[in-house]
């Protein structure tokens, strides 16, 4: 027990980079699509902590391993699609993440449940489920991709 309290205590020395990249607003998505307010706060809370260069950092990112974990998510979210750099993206590209986006809004796959656990103010409630796709089908430029309705 001793061991692992001792291993515990050393990786702690390991800390993840907290730094975001910066942000540009001029290609936040919420700028260049012009997103109604309502919009706009459901994507700062539900979304930006791992889709944007905006994420914030609580206390228990402090304590490898979670840190990592967590910050492997971050990544990858940010890999997958990032919001403040939307206007670099060609138009192809984002219909392809609108097209998706939407699919995980539906399918209650987004944001993580592993998120929602600690963060209860991201969780989706249908009403914002409804909007999020809504606009997201919206700002879609394919039509003959576009869900029928």
């Amino acid at each position: 027990m001793l061991y692992l309290f001792m291993i515990f205590i050393l990786i702690q020395v390991f800390r993840i980079d907290k730094t975001n990249a910066p942000a540009d607003p001029g290609k936040d998505i919420i700028t260049v699509t012009q997103a109604a307010p309502e919009i706009s706060g459901i994507l700062r809370t539900s979304c930006y902590d791992c889709h944007s260069n905006e994420s914030t950092y609580p206390w228990y990112t402090n304590i490898a391993p979670f840190s990592w974990w967590i910050k492997h998510h971050m990544d990858e979210g940010r890999d997958e699609l990032n919001f403040s750099e939307w206007g670099d993206y060609k138009e192809r590209r984002k219909d392809h993440k609108l097209k998706e986006s939407i699919e995980m809004v539906e399918e209650g796959e987004m944001p993580l449940s592993s998120y929602t656990l600690m963060h209860g103010e991201a969780e989706l409630s249908k009403e914002q489920q409804t909007a999020l796709v809504k606009w997201f089908t919206g700002l879609r430029t394919y039509e003959s991709d576009k869900p029928k309705e």
